[in-house]
C-alpha cells in the first residue's frame, strides 16, 4: 500500500440506496474511491462495505467521521495494514494456444492461480491475494497479450478477535445515529 493510501470497512443496512448515499459521501467532497467491494454479513440486514482511497490522516478522519453521521451507516472502522488481512480477487482471460501454455501453466504454479476457464484459443485464470501479488501476476502475463481482466478490489478483515460488529442495539454507545 502506498503511503497515503488508506483502507475503511463499515457495516451499512443492506437496503436500496445506500452506496449511492456512501459514495456520494466522497463525491461531494472531491475524494476518488480506488477501490470498493460489498457484500452481505453474517448479521442479518446488514452489509459489509470495503473502501479503498488516497489522502493523509486529517482526509481519512474526515471521511470516517462524515460517514459515521450518515445513518445506514451502522459502525466505520479503518483498517490499518499491520491490523488487517487484506486480499483482492483477479480474473484474466489470455490468448493461449499450444504453443504458449505450457507458460501459462509455469505462472500458474509459480504464482498459485487456478486455471477456470480453458478453450482451443483462451484461458481465463484466477488469482488472489493482496495487490501487490495481484500486480506482478499481471504485469508477468502481459506479454502473452491479455483478453480481458477484472478485478474486486480490496476487501479486509482485522487480524485476531477484533470484529466489526454493530452494537447499535445499545443506543446508549451510539446516541448521534438516533
Amino acid at each position: 500500500m502506498d503511503n497515503d493510501e488508506f483502507v475503511i470497512s463499515m457495516l451499512v443496512n443492506n437496503e436500496a440506496g445506500v452506496l449511492t448515499r456512501v459514495s456520494g459521501l466522497f463525491a461531494r467532497r472531491g475524494f476518488n474511491i480506488d477501490s470498493l467491494s460489498v457484500g452481505v454479513t453474517e448479521q442479518p440486514g446488514l452489509s459489509r462495505i470495503t473502501i479503498s482511497a488516497h489522502g493523509d490522516d486529517y482526509i481519512k478522519d474526515q471521511i470516517i467521521k462524515q460517514l459515521d453521521k450518515l445513518q445506514d451507516v451502522k459502525v466505520v472502522k479503518p483498517m490499518p495494514p499491520y491490523e488487517s488481512v487484506m486480499r483482492e480477487l483477479l480474473l484474466i482471460k489470455l490468448q493461449a494456444d499450444k504453443g504458449t501454455r505450457s507458460g501459462l501453466m509455469e505462472a500458474v504454479s509459480v504464482f498459485r492461480a487456478k486455471v477456470v476457464d480453458l478453450k482451443s484459443d483462451s484461458i481465463t485464470l484466477e488469482i488472489t491475494g493482496e495487490r501487490s501479488k495481484c500486480d506482478a501476476f499481471v504485469e508477468y502475463l502481459r506479454p502473452y497479450g491479455i483478453i480481458e481482466l477484472c478485478r474486486t478490489g480490496l476487501t479486509a478483515i482485522s487480524r485476531g478477535l477484533k470484529p466489526l460488529k454493530d452494537n447499535s442495539s445499545n443506543e446508549e454507545e451510539n446516541p448521534a445515529k438516533e
